[in-house]
């Protein structure tokens, strides 16, 4: 059987669910925290405390999303998702206490999991075919939208409505418009239907460590996890960063140029990054921002050094986001990528998490100027991670590009050696 073509429809539907589980899952949350303070009784940094924890929470059980994901598809997974993500947004709105509400928040980023980017990757890995990687790049692009949405229109509709009733709002949009995409999608991701697709050729791929590379995998999860850092670290404290570089309320500016550039760089690799291996990306990724940070604390206050910075933090970001999906799948193939985009979600995800306390412990210790010198270092590091990934693999990716042109005895073993 021939390898199908992902369906446009999917895309589609993907980048509209994306944009709603990003917006009221994760960006929505800013805008309400001042009314949600006030209506529990706690202070907004016991909610943003609240918040960040339940991140974490949501960290945690990547993995085991991700496990799921192989074993019952990942469209069955997002639409079982949806439900959870419309009922915990429910039990958020109606929550009576601050401890209540913290437990119902926690339990939005548990299933979340289910539901955003690694899910989505998943998906689409399962009923791309050939088509996966581009497929990525298409949903990043549109899913970069969900911030310049859910902020005005989280503002908009909090103008008439309280804050327990823009969750309840949302939780119907997750409902309405998430679930029936998601389980459409379960009919093209269901086991079956990915073990037809994948069955002519089950050991042929042009992935060198299609089941191996302990060491690959390792690196690559390093990479993530420092850049997850670093990346976080920046964008939580960039607007008060900016200012303690003496560039006062034009740190507002530069910090709005962000997401900009981030949609910038996804449009710009899909129409010249084709060609590019996605492990190269992620080194051109990584290395933005240690160049950003350089940039901008070797110019600073001069603005158009911050917009410089703020252009390669965000052309980084952007690219991240990319690299997070198609990374996996070049170097490991289609089975077993929803467990493998688990473990990296979780080890972004984990140090995202921890990055705004590190940051802010790192600034009051060493001042704000040494802080951005080690966050610098700390993307370089990040950078050679994936560095050691290009040298390892690559030699052994041009064998396997030219094993494909040969005719493969079913029990040839392995190029890479042991199970990742």
């Amino acid at each position: 059987m021939e390898e199908s073509k992902l369906p446009l429809w999917t895309v589609w539907g993907l980048g509209a669910t994306q944009i709603i589980g990003y917006g009221t899952l994760y960006y929505a949350f800013s805008i309400l925290v001042p009314d949600i303070a006030r209506d529990i009784g706690r202070s907004q940094q016991w909610v943003f405390g609240a918040f960040s924890l339940a991140l974490l929470v949501g960290s945690l059980v990547a993995p085991l999303s991700g496990r799921l994901a192989d074993v019952i598809g990942a469209g069955r997974l997002m639409a079982a998702g949806s439900v959870g993500a419309a009922l915990s947004l429910v039990a958020t709105a109606m929550s009576p206490g601050a401890i209540t509400f913290a437990i119902a928040l926690a339990l939005t980023q548990i299933v979340s999991a289910a539901v955003l980017y690694a899910t989505a990757f998943t998906a689409i890995v399962q009923a791309g075919g050939r088509t996966a990687q581009t497929s990525i790049v298409h949903l990043t692009l549109i899913a970069g939208f969900a911030s310049s949405l859910f902020w005005p229109v989280t503002s908009w509709l909090h103008e008439t409505l309280s804050w327990r009733e823009v969750f309840l709002v949302y939780a119907g949009l997750n409902a309405a418009v998430c679930f029936p995409v998601h389980l459409l999608l379960g009919r093209l991701t269901s086991p079956a239907s990915f073990a037809a697709r994948d069955a002519p050729h089950p050991l042929k791929s042009n992935a060198p460590c299609r089941n191996s590379g302990r060491l690959v995998f390792a690196l690559m999860l390093v990479g993530f996890a420092v850049e997850g850092y670093a990346l976080s670290a920046i964008l939580v404290h960039m607007v008060p960063l900016t200012q303690a570089l003496g560039l006062g309320a034009a740190g507002l500016l530069v910090a709005a140029l962000f997401g900009p550039a981030q949609v910038t760089s996804r449009l710009i690799n899909l129409v010249f990054g084709r060609a590019l291996s996605q492990t190269r990306l992620a080194v051109i990724a990584t290395v933005l921002l240690p160049i950003g940070l350089a940039i901008l604390l070797a110019t600073a206050p001069w603005m158009v050094g911050a917009v410089l910075f703020a252009i390669c933090a965000g052309l980084g970001s952007g690219l991240t986001s990319i690299v997070g999906g198609t990374l996996p799948l070049e170097l490991f193939g289609r089975v077993g990528y929803g467990r493998r985009i688990g473990w990296c979600t979780l080890a972004k995800q984990l140090t995202s998490a921890i990055a705004p306390v590190g940051m802010a412990a790192s600034m009051s210790e060493m001042g704000v100027v040494w802080s951005l010198w080690l966050v610098a270092a700390v993307g370089v590091i990040s950078a050679l991670a994936f560095v050691g990934i290009q040298l390892t693999v690559e030699p052994r990716f041009a064998r396997s590009k030219t094993a494909d042109d040969r005719v493969m005895r079913s029990d040839q073993p392995s190029s890479c050696g042991g199970g990742a």
